[in-house]
């Protein structure tokens, strides 16, 4: 199936990968075909009805050619989207018309190429921290987040994660920002706990090395940002969002090797990972999961998780995971749910310290276990969840975050 208004392309191949199965037998495997249409992300509901307002002004050529491409289906090439991207970041051009093209591009449905496309030009627009090349490759670098948007108000759980992750010594480099769909993003609740968010690209990189985590405060490593966000503004009024709801997890400055990525919608996780792999990520997991008729950008511990995810060399596969072999305590979603910052770091001091061993503690260990095992520190999703479990249970997570508070090791 194709999306709104776009011609069809050349049908995407998955291939099953073996290391999916040291998941177990709750893993289902799904047909190899693609699962999303090759537009992967479809206009819904009142998108339909988006209707540009009459322009008043003159737009530059670039864009208005862009709008008219974008306006009769047409796809974006590689070297048309850097010379977007050239015009969004400027800041001359007014940011009705950025927000024009934004939207004409949401309404087509953005390409996996497209995708792709944006996200490498933008990171040539980053800082870079500066982390040496030799220690790079000698390690997996590890991001866990999520793109946001499932509007659920749970608490912190990727960054919760982040910490247990480099506790167990896997160098974690998050890339967050504050809060924009829920009541405290990740920088919102670091600083609530005492960690520096600001750290400069050289601090960064020697945090990452010595202490095995690095928070990345994303307005300070894309600066042309800034030129943006207006336009994202106008969009978000219009009720349309745009590409830049997928990119976070993307734009990594430190360049991750392995990532996992939650988003809030399956059908988004094959497009998405496969974006991944185009950008040089050697091993990656989108997932989705279910909380009854809603779904979590995240692994929930309520339902079902759908899952892509590609190893090197080792193919590209997709799956469900259901929950029959973790030990997990009777929940709903309510026992997930956050609240504003301080309570957020409330609540993940008391994780860290093993007190909370209830529903909060069994969305941790499962996230952690899906990171340790992409990190390629777990063999096994459940060797990754005993694993997370015995870093916090031996003091090693609260640990972890007094040094980072303090800066000792």
């Amino acid at each position: 199936m194709t999306g709104w208004g776009e011609r069809p392309r050349e049908p995407l191949k998955l291939t099953t990968d073996a290391n999916s199965q040291t998941r177990g037998a709750m893993c289902t495997r799904q047909d190899a075909r693609p699962t999303t249409p090759n537009s992967m992300l479809q206009p819904t509901g009142d998108h339909f009805h988006f209707r540009l307002r009459s322009l008043n002004f003159r737009l530059p050529n670039v864009l208005e050619k862009f709008i008219r491409q974008l306006a009769g289906a047409n796809h974006l090439s590689d070297e048309d989207v850097r010379i977007a991207v050239d015009q969004l970041v400027d800041e001359k051009v007014p940011s009705e018309t950025k927000a024009d093209f934004l939207c004409h591009l949401a309404l087509k449905g953005e390409t996996v190429d497209e995708i792709a496309s944006f996200a490498a030009a933008l990171r040539e627009k980053s800082i870079a921290p500066l982390v040496d090349d030799s220690w790079r490759n000698s390690h997996e670098i590890l991001d866990v987040c999520g793109t946001g948007g499932d509007r659920l108000n749970t608490f912190n759980i990727s960054t919760t994660v982040a910490i247990v992750c480099a506790a167990a010594g896997v160098p974690v480099a998050k890339h967050g920002n504050r809060a924009i769909t829920s009541q405290a993003g990740s920088a919102d609740v670091l600083e609530e706990l005492g960690v520096k968010i600001d750290l400069g690209p050289q601090d960064a990189a020697r945090s990452l090395c010595e202490r095995n985590f690095a928070f990345f405060f994303a307005p300070n490593y894309h600066p042309a940002f800034k030129h943006i966000g207006p336009a994202r503004k106008l969009c978000a009024d219009r009720g349309q969002r745009t590409i830049f709801n997928f990119l976070g997890p993307l734009l990594n400055p430190a360049r991750p090797t392995s990532q996992l990525v939650g988003v809030p919608r399956p059908e988004l996780c094959e497009p998405l990972a496969r974006v991944l792999r185009a950008l040089g990520v050697r091993r990656g997991m989108v997932v989705s999961g279910k909380a009854n008729t809603a779904s979590l950008d995240e692994f929930s511990i309520l339902g079902d998780n759908t899952i892509a995810e590609f190893y090197q060399e080792r193919g590209f596969a997709t799956s469900v995971m259901g929950l029959s072999e973790f030990p997990l305590n009777t929940a709903t979603l309510a026992d997930l749910t956050g609240g504003d910052r301080k309570a957020n770091a409330a609540i993940v001091k008391e994780l860290l310290l093993g007190k909370d061993r209830g529903a909060k503690r069994d969305a941790i260990l499962l996230n952690a276990a899906a990171a340790l095992f992409v990190a390629n520190k777990a063999q096994s999703f459940m060797a990754g969840w005993d694993l997370a479990a015995d870093v916090i249970d031996r003091g090693q997570a609260m640990r972890k975050l007094e040094e980072l508070v303090t800066g000792d090791r």
